[in-house]
């Protein structure tokens, strides 16, 4: 489609990559040059159209990434934390859009990221829809707002095939609430509570995780106080809500210089503007 922005997606076989590949066929201002799949999948080395059941399309998927990268003007990727730091070094190389909603990062691949930012426009977020970064502002407005009196808890719903905990989005509110608050969510975090833990200690945040079934995503921030509570939620029930994201963001990316960018930035939300 002339005019329209190139797009590469890594891991198509997946939940996402499908719902991906969907929403980028639907776009008017994108075009699905390329996806990827491991060496060895069934799809790699097939036409996407015809590896997906269907008519062949003309979108080659790749095993070697590069391949996919080299005519793309941007890449969603929500694969793997290892598998997205490689990307990252592609990405800076060929000064293409890099989108990623992969969760479950160590610091030395944030470490590594960073460093290919310097490159490239990166966009990371843990959550890439609208509702769960609007969540995110009024987390910190909420949390600045009330003392250590409210105590602060961040529970999350997640299908039984999600491997890290806590989400990328639940880290994402309990960062947002730290800040509201002025401290270091990495002091004040408590996560897996089991057996006699003692009192919860005033002024930490603290994180609950479900897993099971098909749940796409659920997330509460509890501020619990003497005598009242404060719920603030969002629940998923489409998957697309995290593709249509991620596609904004690649678009917003086009034209923007070097830097690690989330959605707040994408949306226009950014508390440093």
């Amino acid at each position: 489609m002339q005019g329209s922005v190139g797009i590469a997606v890594m891991g198509a076989s997946g939940r996402m990559g499908r719902m991906l590949i969907e929403v980028i066929n639907d776009s008017a201002a994108a075009q699905l040059v390329a996806v990827t799949e491991r060496p060895g999948h069934d799809w790699a080395g097939r036409d996407l159209g015809e590896a997906m059941g269907g008519a062949a399309t003309g979108v080659p998927v790749h095993a070697d990434p590069i391949d996919a990268i080299v005519n793309a003007q941007a890449v969603i990727d929500f694969t793997t934390p290892d598998a997205t730091v490689d990307h990252a070094l592609l990405t800076a190389q060929a000064r293409c859009v890099h989108v990623i909603g992969t969760t479950g990062f160590a610091q030395e691949h944030l470490d590594k990221l960073e460093h290919a930012a310097r490159h490239a426009t990166i966009i990371r977020a843990g959550n890439m829809s609208l509702g769960v970064n609007l969540l995110v502002q009024i987390t910190r407005q909420v949390a600045a707002a009330l003392d250590e009196d409210f105590d602060i808890e961040v529970i999350e719903a997640h299908h039984h095939h999600k491997v890290d905990a806590p989400s990328g989005t639940a880290l994402m509110l309990g960062q947002a609430a730290a800040e509201g608050r002025g401290i270091d969510l990495d002091i004040a975090s408590d996560r897996g509570r089991d057996g006699i833990t003692g009192p919860r200690q005033r002024g930490h945040i603290g994180f609950s995780n479900i897993r099971g079934g098909d749940i796409v995503g659920e997330h509460d921030v509890l501020f619990a106080g003497q005598g009242e509570r404060i719920t603030l939620s969002h629940k998923a029930t489409d998957r697309s809500v995290f593709a249509r994201g991620a596609l904004k963001a690649a678009l917003w990316g086009q034209g923007k210089g070097p830097g690690q960018f989330d959605m707040l930035d994408v949306l226009g939300l950014s508390p440093t503007g």
